[in-house]
């Protein structure tokens, strides 16, 4: 038996253009409103960890450190609400997409993390966020489906 697994977004390139493109979409939002990259790279990497995309966490990581992250930020980002290395904009939106991510064994965003994420944010902000979270959602939940091959070591 083959561990090749079917990859929707190679059998409906059109609809995975609409993903790429909702992608597109979120990071000239954020840029609009003011959100650093970095925080979109973090978010990916901490959504992409829950969710055990190999293939996302190994793209995200690497994104994040080209974007200015640290090794040791890109590291501890699965400890963060154990480590003083994130801001507390930045905690409030790690909460908030793990809230989101978590949603099936949750049922809900508990209002501390809600409030949390909307006193640190402004509503284009928030909706920004909200919108990233749920892209990255989507990338992983195909690329764990399809078991995505990691691309080779650049080393």
């Amino acid at each position: 038996m083959t561990d090749t697994r079917l990859q929707p977004g190679n059998l409906l390139p059109n609809v995975q253009r609409h993903l790429i493109a909702l992608d597109s979409a979120v990071e000239r939002a954020a840029a609009d409103a003011g959100l650093p990259p970095t925080l979109l790279d973090l978010i990916r990497l901490r959504v992409s960890q829950l969710n055990g995309c190999a293939f996302c966490v190994d793209q995200h990581s690497t994104d994040a450190r080209k974007g200015g992250e640290s090794e040791r930020r890109v590291f501890l980002i699965a400890a963060w609400p154990e480590s003083r290395l994130y801001t507390d904009t930045e905690r409030a939106a790690l909460a908030l997409a793990e809230a989101m991510t978590r949603l099936p064994e949750v049922r809900d965003v508990p209002d501390d993390v809600y409030q949390q994420a909307t006193g640190a944010f402004t509503e284009e902000q928030f909706a920004v966020l909200a919108w990233a979270i749920t892209a990255i959602n989507a990338w992983n939940r195909l690329g764990v489906l399809g078991h995505m091959e990691l691309p080779a070591d650049p080393e």
